[in-house]
């Protein structure tokens, strides 16, 4: 993916195994979990390209978030507040080789941040 890609969106839920079922029967997702990120199904789309994760529903994540590849969560992060916005999760390892990050725009819309390449050893 290159800078600025859509590159995973995150489905806030309260109940895992409903929701796997559901959006599985509904849009043919292939869903499961993966090594390491027990608790946090992945799904991936019949395209092979488009995918995201269930996360577990909390009080700061009730709506999806779509999460934007960048070349440096740290570079974007400082132009948000410059641009109006403000940074709801600093960044956080995902693994050895990614980090993730998320800040809300001027309108209230939370949006994340990817960098690097998932795949690595747990951090």
């Amino acid at each position: 993916m290159a800078h600025g890609d859509i590159t995973h969106i995150d489905i806030p839920v309260g109940d895992m195994p409903a929701a796997s079922q559901f959006y599985g029967t509904l849009f043919g997702w292939q869903i499961a979990e993966i090594p390491g990120f027990e608790g946090y199904p992945m799904w991936s789309a019949p395209n092979g390209i488009s995918g995201g994760g269930l996360a577990p529903r909390s009080e700061g994540f009730t709506a999806p978030r779509s999460y934007v590849e960048v070349d440096s969560i740290d570079a974007v992060l400082a132009r948000v507040a410059e641009l109006g916005g403000e940074v709801r999760a600093p960044r956080t390892p995902i693994d050895d080789t990614s980090w993730w990050a998320s800040f809300v725009d001027p309108d209230g819309n939370e949006i994340g941040l990817v960098e690097g390449t998932t795949g690595g050893p747990a951090a």
